[in-house]
C-alpha cells in the first residue's frame, strides 16, 4: 500500500469519527454504526433499518425484520446517545434534544481529541515512511539527495493531509456551535 493510500484510510477513518459526533441537527451517520444483538451477533444498526432525518431534530428508523425492534430499542437505550426510542410497529422514532452551550463546548473538545488522534496517527505513518527512506539510503538504493527530496515530499503530502484533518474540524466545529 502506498503512502497516500495509508493517508487516505486514516483521513477517512477520521471523518467516519466526527461524523458519528452528534451536531445541533439530525445526521443518521448518528447512529448507522451502533451495534445491536441481532439473532445471537451484533450487527450495525444501518444494516438492519433504514435511517432517515425527515426534520432537524429527529431521526426515524424503519426496521426491515419486526424480531430486530426489541434489540434495537435496547442498543439505542444502553448506548450513551442519551435517547429515548418511540416505536411504533416496525418504525422507530427518534427526537434528538437540543443541545445546551455546554454540551457544545465539551463536543467541540471530543471533535478537537478525535481529529487530534487523526494527527497522530498521520505523522506515524510520515515517520515510518521516512525510516523506509532512509533505510534505502543506508543500503545504498538512493542517494542523499533522493533522501532529502523524499523527505520533504512526504513532509509535504503529509501537510495536506493535516490541513484536510484541520479543514473538517473547522467546518464540524462550526456546525456544532450554530443555533
Amino acid at each position: 500500500m502506498s503512502y497516500k493510500e495509508s493517508l487516505n484510510k486514516c483521513l477517512e477513518h477520521t471523518k467516519n469519527q466526527l461524523s458519528s459526533i452528534r451536531t445541533g441537527r439530525a445526521n443518521p451517520s448518528f447512529v448507522s454504526n451502533l451495534q445491536v444483538e441481532y439473532y445471537g451477533s451484533f450487527v450495525p444498526l444501518q444494516q438492519l433499518a433504514n435511517i432517515t432525518a425527515p426534520e432537524n431534530n429527529l431521526l426515524v428508523l424503519n426496521i426491515f425484520d419486526r424480531g430486530a425492534v426489541q434489540g434495537i430499542e435496547k442498543a439505542i437505550t444502553t448506548s450513551d446517545l442519551n435517547l429515548t426510542p418511540q416505536t411504533e410497529g416496525t418504525v422507530i422514532r427518534l427526537r434528538l434534544p437540543e443541545l445546551t452551550e455546554e454540551r457544545r463546548k465539551e463536543l467541540v473538545k471530543v471533535i478537537r481529541k478525535e481529529a487530534e488522534e487523526g494527527k497522530v496517527a498521520i505523522r506515524n505513518l510520515r515517520r515510518d515512511e521516512i525510516d523506509s527512506l532512509k533505510t534505502q539510503e543506508k543500503s545504498k538504493e538512493i542517494t542523499e539527495d533522493d533522501l532529502k527530496r523524499g523527505q520533504e515530499e512526504v513532509q509535504k503530502i503529509t501537510n495536506e493531509f493535516i490541513d484536510k484533518i484541520d479543514a473538517e474540524v473547522k467546518s464540524k466545529e462550526s456546525e456544532i456551535m450554530t443555533v
